[in-house]
């Protein structure tokens, strides 16, 4: 094994960088070409990225969680929106 089969890739730049370099080494994975220590390295790669998306799926999801707490759960609608508001407008 080479010394760069020990070194730390870089980290995604972003969730979809990571999810693309992800299906990618699934994909090669799949493919059942690559020697073994490939495939070890593959492996862990695939692990990293994978830990990577969770992370920040969670973000978001806690990210949407304030967003609902904050703004959505508080509307209330206008009184001119109820049904029946309509017959009010007219002359």
């Amino acid at each position: 094994m080479s010394n760069t089969a020990h070194k730390t890739a870089p980290a995604p730049a972003s969730f979809e960088t990571a999810l693309a370099e992800l299906e990618t080494i699934v994909a090669t994975m799949e493919g059942g070409q690559l020697p073994l220590a490939e495939s070890l390295a593959a492996y862990k790669r695939g692990a990293e990225l994978l830990q990577y998306c969770q992370a920040a799926l969670k973000d978001a999801q806690q990210q949407v969680q304030i967003l609902e707490r904050g703004v959505l759960k508080s509307f209330e609608p206008d009184a001119a929106e109820a049904p029946g508001s309509a017959e009010i407008d007219e002359p």
